[in-house]
């Protein structure tokens, strides 16, 4: 019988304190996630300064949990994994000192996990990720297109070159009046609407796979302050269908193109705006063009911030022999390393 491999695994890169107890990177035994949303709806944005002071309150209140969820004790922990970045460097480093001060005192292995590694990791939990993939990485703060070789290995091939698409929903959305986060408010209303404005779709055919979304925010921010200005009401609901219409082909476009030049086993959807009920449904249709390339979503609720999906991570960086030391630091800007073509 395989030996149980249990991480415990921390992340803290935004707003959402989280630790999981993760056995064999395949299974949540406990993925607690105290979110701050409310605390940070007033100022229609994250603050950086808040989001650190919460994880700060919290975060040894969630480890108490996820070892009670899980019912484990330090012992039986085979190493610690961390989320070191990208995000917010206040942010980040709660969850980094919390996570080395326990493998110090427990004698642990201390992994460092790319946050955007685990957003790809959270569709572990549904099957087993086959390689060469291709991940499709959608959030409020990264865009990008990343190429999977072989496990453990990651290529940017393309990325977004001004906003993120969750971003772009989140500035929509203050304009539509709707509170952050707004992606699934804005995709419900979509689903109730019609594509009537034909909003830009930029670099949509360009011959590369970078995306450009602040074109859109700005062909929708214009739109609605011409009409507010002659007194025009605009409906909502298609205001936010022709939104997001412009953002699902051009991710969709792009995702194709890459698939025709990389031969995968795997598209693999992750990050906050995977939830996007709008976007599944798009790839669905167009994977049918490739039969032999199968659409992996990340779980709707492990799509968020989680420290699940770290685990999952972690524990193939663990396979790998990756460690840190407790010198390990935040690193707000990292990101995975560009392909060489």
């Amino acid at each position: 019988m395989e030996k149980r491999n249990l991480i415990l695994s921390f992340e803290s890169s935004c707003d959402e304190t989280s630790v999981a107890v993760i056995e064999n990177g395949c299974k949540v035994l406990a993925n607690i996630v105290a979110t701050q949303i409310k605390s940070h709806q007033r100022f229609g944005g994250v603050v950086p300064e808040v989001a650190s002071r919460h994880h700060i309150e919290i975060i040894t209140t969630c480890i108490k949990d996820a070892l009670e969820e899980a019912g484990v004790a330090y012992d039986d922990f085979d190493a610690v994994a961390v989320t070191y970045g990208p995000g917010l460097v206040g942010s980040l480093l709660i969850g980094v000192m919390a996570a080395k001060a326990v493998a110090f005192a427990h004698h642990l292995p201390l992994i460092p996990v790319n946050h955007m590694a685990g957003h790809i990791y959270a569709a572990r939990f549904v099957d087993e990720i086959k390689f060469p993939a291709l991940a499709l990485l959608v959030s409020g703060g990264h865009t990008e297109l990343v190429y999977l070789p072989r496990e453990n290995e990651f290529q940017i091939i393309g990325e977004t070159r001004d906003d993120a698409a969750g971003e772009a929903f989140d500035k929509v959305g203050r304009v539509l009046g709707i509170n952050y986060p707004a992606g699934k408010e804005i995709d419900e209303l979509a689903h109730q609407g019609k594509d009537t404005f034909h909003f830009p779709r930029a670099m949509e055919k360009e011959d590369n796979f970078d995306f450009s979304f602040s074109g859109l925010k700005s062909a929708f921010i214009n739109t609605v302050h011409h009409a507010e200005q002659i007194g025009e009401t605009l409906d909502k609901a298609d205001l936010a269908c022709s939104f997001e219409a412009s953002v699902v082909d051009v991710l969709a476009e792009k995702t194709i193109h890459a698939l025709k030049k990389f031969p995968v086993k795997q598209l693999i959807l992750a990050g906050g705006v995977a939830a996007n009920q709008g976007l599944r449904e798009r790839l669905d249709q167009e994977l049918k063009a490739f039969p032999d390339v199968q659409l992996l979503k990340a779980p709707l609720k492990l799509c968020g911030d989680n420290a699940a999906m770290i685990g999952a991570a972690g524990y193939v960086g663990y396979k790998h022999g990756v460690r840190a030391g407790l010198d390990l630091n935040a690193d707000p800007s990292l990101e995975f390393d560009w392909i060489n073509e």
